[in-house]
């Protein structure tokens, strides 16, 4: 149906295609995983892009590009939801807002509130008296 050397191409083609997006270098993932993990670590910490990136043996931008290629997001945008994450747990042990927020790495508890209320859909003191009137009712 097709002539050999089209055959070749499109063969060719299809390899390449699954080497690229199903198959990436290993060594590319090992050190991606390592940086989130640093991350997962180390997010109550003043941490940078730097810091992280370094973590990978990468430049800034090689690996703002290879994060958002594995997870999705960037590393900044991961390191964030992983504070409002702890952040979340401490609120519900009844620790304050303040300190919720500077023990996760924040810097300013407005700019805590306002991200905590993008990601989780409800404002930090909300989430605090949720938790307190559920250990009311146990």
């Amino acid at each position: 149906m097709y002539p050999e050397y089209l055959k070749m191409t499109l063969y060719r083609s299809q390899v390449q295609y699954l080497q690229k997006n199903l198959f990436p270098k290993d060594y590319l993932l090992i050190q991606i995983i390592r940086s989130k993990k640093f991350i997962d670590n180390n997010y109550a910490n003043n941490i940078n892009l730097g810091d992280i990136a370094g973590e990978a043996f990468f430049s800034k931008f090689h690996f703002i590009r290879l994060f958002k290629k594995y997870y999705g997001v960037t590393p900044y945008q991961y390191l964030i939801r992983v504070r409002v994450a702890g952040a979340k747990k401490l609120l519900q042990s009844g620790m304050s807002i303040s300190d919720a927020c500077y023990g996760v790495g924040f810097e300013s508890v407005p700019s805590f509130t306002k991200l905590f209320k993008a990601i989780t859909g409800t404002t930090p003191l909300a989430c605090q008296l949720k938790a307190v009137r559920k250990s009311n009712f146990e």
